[in-house]
């Protein structure tokens, strides 16, 4: 894509046909006036525009995720859904290496075999509190997890 061409929104950028799910990528980097960083991960759970997780599964990975990553770590600011149902968005404060980011979402995937329950998954709590599947989150976190040797290669012309 030439300069000319760019957009502003980073993954607009990216070529999505390039890319290999699963997988873990930097999508931006910010330095804010203060001199605190924020980074955001692009976790890509599903090959794009080949498949997609369904709305209740990411909306119960969503909660679990957002609950369970901050036992792990103090330095999640959010972990937010793509609209196109692929995959997710891992904002962290502060430089992380690829490997350390990799812990993190394993630890807080891994929490997820155990789980009993979607955090906040009621009316009271959640603006759509019917609208969850534990047993859909579950399978897609393990299947993220079973492919973990995977995740930091994020173009398939370097995959093996």
């Amino acid at each position: 894509m030439t300069d000319a061409a760019r957009m502003n929104v980073e993954s607009f950028n990216l070529d999505h046909t390039l890319v290999e799910a699963p997988y873990l990528r930097l999508a931006d980097r910010k330095q804010l006036p203060a001199g605190d960083v924020i980074v955001k991960y692009d976790v890509r759970f599903t090959q794009p525009n080949v498949e997609h997780l369904e709305m209740p599964v990411i909306h119960s990975i969503e909660h679990m995720f957002a609950e369970k990553s901050r036992n792990h770590s103090d330095r999640v600011i959010d972990f937010s859904p793509m609209g196109c149902q692929t995959g997710f968005y891992l904002i962290l404060q502060g430089e992380h290496t690829a490997g350390e980011v990799a812990d993190l979402v394993a630890a807080t995937l891994g929490d997820f075999a155990d789980a009993a329950e979607v955090p906040a998954a009621n009316e009271t709590q959640c603006g759509w509190g019917a609208n969850h599947s534990l047993e859909g989150a579950q399978l897609a976190a393990r299947a993220f997890l079973d492919q973990r040797d995977e995740w930091l290669t994020v173009f398939a012309e370097t995959r093996a």
